[in-house]
């Protein structure tokens, strides 16, 4: 008996894995799961339009690929550290910290 199995990743032409039917990239589930430590419900349940079957595939896609796809998780944390600075606005942090501190 022949078992099909049908993918929830699509590639797209740069590249870049998503979830199919969804607008979300495999990598922002595995940022949330890194980052945060969450189990699929707790995915599920911060981002109730992906079902469960989606994130589970999200994740294995990226243990399959999980040399590839960390790498573009440090190019891509790399890229934000040489952007901060110019992006960065230290008078408006300043005030909001001396505003939170007069709480």
């Amino acid at each position: 008996m022949a078992i099909t199995v049908a993918s929830q990743i699509e590639i797209d032409d740069q590249g870049v894995a998503w979830i199919a039917g969804a607008n979300a990239k495999v990598l922002d589930v595995v940022l949330d799961k890194k980052a945060y430590g969450w189990s699929p419900e707790e995915i599920h349940f911060q981002h109730p339009h992906l079902s469960l079957p989606q994130i589970h595939s999200a994740l294995a896609y990226y243990f399959e690929n999980s040399e590839k796809l960390n790498a573009q998780i440090d190019r891509d944390y790399q890229e934000a550290k040489r952007l901060e600075p110019t992006l960065s606005d230290p008078q408006l942090r300043q005030k909001l910290h001396a505003l939170k501190k007069a709480k």
